[in-house]
Parts: C-alpha cells; structure tokens; sequence
C-alpha cells in the first residue's frame, strides 16, 4: 500500500518564528504596516507609550518654560494680580468711586481701606475701577501700534524697492519725533477728550519702533531657503510674509508688544496727569490729576498719590520681568548664561 505522504524537503525553507511579535504587532485602532526598523513599528495613528504623549499641549509648554524662567513668573504672577483686581475688585467696594461722603479728606480707616479725597470719594473704589481703564486704554494701545508695526516692517522688508522706501520714510519721521511731546500735542488739539483720543494718540506715537525692528529681521529673512521655495512654488507674497516669515518672527512681536504695553501705560498716566484726558472717569492717572489738584502732597495726604503711583510702578516692572523671560527664551545665549551662573554657584 503506497503511502500519500512525501518525504520531507530538506532543502525547503521552514519559517522562522518573528523574534519581535510585539514590536509588529500595531495598537489597537491603529493601521500595521512594515517596520522601518527591527521593533520600531510604522502606524497611521497616534503612537502612545506608558509615561509619554508624543503630543505636547500649549500649556504644558506655556507651564514648563514658566518653571525654567523665574523672571517670566514673577511678571506673569505681577500682571495677573492687577487682572484679577481689575476684574473683581469693583465688587469688593461698598460705594461708587465718583460717591461724595461726609468723610473728608480722611487717611486709611476700616471704613475706606486707602482713605477719601477732599470730596469724600473712596480712593479704593477709585484705584480698582481705574486699573479697568487704565490697563483697557494700555492694551488696546499696545494692540494696536503692535499690528501697525507688523504691516509695516514686514511690508518695507519683503518687497523692497519703492515700497521700502516709502514705508521706511514714513516710519523716519515718526521716529524722530519725540513721542510724549508729540502725544501732548495731539490731545491738546483734539476738541473732545476721552479715553478713546489717548488710545489713538498712543496708537500714532508708539508702532515706529516695533516696524523698524521687524523690517531689518525681514530683509534678512527673505533670501532664507523656505522663503525661496515658497516663492519658486508661486505662493502669493502676503501668504509668504504672514504665514511663512511672521511665525518665525513671533518672540520679537511679541517682546515690542510688551515693550509697547509698558510706554502706553506710562504715557497714558502722563496725559491723564496733566488733564488731556477726561478727569470725570477714574483711572490711575486721573487719580494723580486730582491728588495735584487738591494739593495732596502740600497737605500730607499721601494716600492719595503713593496708591496709583506704587501701582503703575509695579504693573511695569512686571511687564519689564516678562520681556526680560521672552528675551531669555528667545535668545539662546541668555539662557546659556545663566545656565552657567547656576553651574558656578553650585560649584562654589
């Protein structure tokens, strides 16, 4: 009887078992496809390991350079402090700011936590509704002059020619004029008055700078490789100066911005203190306007001026400590720097 069975080829292949079943082997949802090397898998989806996220938020990043830049914190810490005041002091008050009291021209008590003017008004309810508009008009100042800059220096420094030179003379003349006299002049002959006129006229006196250096980050932006390919692929210009250069460019807008922020502050006070401004709406500024104008500094009423005074000082230093963190984050030698520092005190 003939067997059906042959005998075995010696010389055929047997398979070989896989010696990374677990490395071929995709996550579940996830799409196999041929590693690209033994135990490193290719998949469509997101590969995740235990402990690890390949995927990193913004605030884990926003959180993680905060904890190396203690300058950036101490700002970040300051300029959060006077949003919250501005944002729930106003309902910690037990009367309007522009409320006249029989309590004349009295120093901090239980009853008004910094005093009252010579008319009554509490000097509390004053200080936290005015950091509403001070911190309102310095931002939308600082807003404004920050996106007038960014048209301006990146048009001048991508296109050149004619249009450089246009933009660059504009921006010249602005320069050379001297900002608060300037802002001075503008409010003076402005017939109606207001925060909205401060913004405008800080707005006009503070974007030359922020164009200026954004324009001469631009030309030498421009032959770069990725803008080259750009344009050898028929990119539209402005797609290329706000999509491709703009984004390489963000810690310098971002650190005029600040800069910005920190002269609309001042000069808006400056203003308001010289009553350019509507002196009826309280504000920092305003807040000195009347200290002046009741002669509280003659007549020892201190908590009238240290107040606003001690506030706008501290607003800009904090604003000042969050320049000074973008710059470290920005520039790698800062931060090497001050890496080295450290080394040396650990040393010592």
């Amino acid at each position: 009887m003939q067997r059906d069975t042959q005998p075995p080829n010696r010389y055929q292949a047997t398979p070989t078992p896989n010696p990374f079943p677990a490395a071929n082997s995709a996550p579940t949802g996830n799409t196999p496809e041929l590693p690209i090397a033994p135990g490193v898998p290719v998949t469509t989806g997101t590969v995740k390991t235990e402990g690890f996220t390949e995927k990193q938020t913004f605030w884990s990043n926003f959180t993680r350079m905060l904890s190396t830049n203690p300058k950036m914190t101490i700002g970040f810490y300051i300029v959060g402090f006077f949003i919250l005041m501005a944002l729930v002091g106003p309902f910690l008050t037990h009367q309007s700011p522009t409320t006249f009291t029989d309590d004349l021209f009295q120093p901090p008590s239980a009853t008004h936590w910094l005093g009252t003017t010579e008319k009554g008004e509490d000097i509390f309810a004053q200080l936290v509704n005015g950091a509403r508009i001070s911190l309102l008009i310095s931002f939308a100042a600082a807003t404004g002059a920050t996106l007038l800059s960014i048209f301006f220096g990146l048009t001048a420094g991508y296109f050149g020619g004619a249009v450089d030179d246009a933009l660059s003379l504009l921006t010249n003349v602005f320069l050379v004029l001297p900002g608060l006299p300037l802002a001075v002049v503008i409010a003076s002959f402005v017939p109606f008055k207001g925060p909205v006129v401060v913004i405008f006229v800080l707005l006009v006196t503070s974007w030359p700078w922020g164009a200026r250096v954004l324009r001469s980050q631009t030309l030498s932006m421009r032959g770069r490789d990725f803008v080259e390919a750009a344009r050898s692929v028929g990119e539209n210009p402005w797609r290329i100066v706000f999509s491709e250069i703009l984004p390489n460019e963000i810690a310098i807008v971002a650190s005029g911005f600040v800069g910005t922020f920190v002269y609309a502050a001042l000069t808006e006070v400056a203003l308001e203190f010289l009553g350019l401004s509507d002196v009826s709406i309280p504000s920092w500024g305003v807040i000195l306007f009347w200290a002046k104008a009741q002669n509280a500094l003659l007549t020892g009423g201190w908590w009238m001026f240290v107040p606003p005074g001690l506030c706008v000082a501290v607003l800009c230093a904090g604003l000042t400590f969050i320049n000074y963190g973008i710059d470290e984050v920005a520039n790698p030698r800062l931060r090497k720097d001050r890496s080295r520092k450290k080394a040396k005190k650990v040393v010592a």
